[in-house]
């Protein structure tokens, strides 16, 4: 199946709480979170699916010379200004994983949240056949690559310790009930499955939101 786009009934109560992820906003009271947890298809991950990070171009040009990366430097910083290459000079970013603060944006990540190898995990069998991400075309990989919404400024300490891990296997420092529900709404959005020790891991941090 194709990605799809999914509205998912606002999705910020959490986002606001504790240091937002600087993504896209999103509005919902913990239960309604929980709910469409609940509605995602819980499989195996996909793991005959052959992953390699060229079949999902990125840093494409969003917007006049700036790439998917620069863009989301300028739009999840302060006072940033770049050069005529869209390039970051100078600016503030606060890393959305470990609430470090960073002047240098060549050392800081862009993190896609549900990392692109843990997306091409992600689907599953219906009907005897498998679906999800290994029947996208390269037009929707890109989509997915430089979508603004799933991506995050880190540090590259962060960054590198979360690694293509969902959450089963790593959480942020700060504002696990934010990043759980961005987590659902993206792998809503994309019509994507969740593994069960993946969903009993997102269960469990929306159980301490309320």
């Amino acid at each position: 199946m194709k990605p799809a786009a999914i509205t998912v009934a606002a999705l910020a109560t959490l986002a606001l709480t504790a240091g937002c992820l600087p993504v896209t906003d999103t509005s919902a009271a913990p239960a309604e979170v929980a709910a469409t947890l609940a509605a995602l298809p819980i499989a195996p991950e996909d793991t005959g699916f052959h992953y390699d990070r060229d079949d999902w171009p990125h840093w494409k040009t969003v917007h006049g010379t700036c790439n998917a990366r620069e863009q989301a430097l300028l739009d999840q910083g302060q006072d940033v200004r770049a050069d005529d290459q869209c390039r970051p000079i100078t600016g503030t970013w606060v890393s959305a994983y470990d609430g470090v603060t960073v002047t240098d944006a060549s050392k800081l990540d862009i993190d896609h949240l549900v990392p692109l190898a843990e997306v091409a995990r992600s689907g599953r069998i219906e009907n005897g056949h498998r679906v999800g991400p290994r029947t996208w075309s390269r037009a929707e990989r890109e989509r997915y690559a430089n979508d603004p919404d799933v991506l995050v400024v880190a540090t590259a300490r962060a960054n590198r310790s979360k690694g293509d891990s969902d959450p089963a296997h790593w959480l942020p420092e700060r504002d696990r009930c934010g990043y759980a529900a961005r987590w659902i709404e993206t792998k809503t959005r994309y019509r994507l499955s969740i593994d069960q020790a993946e969903h009993d891991s997102l269960a469990a941090v929306l159980a301490r939101c309320a």
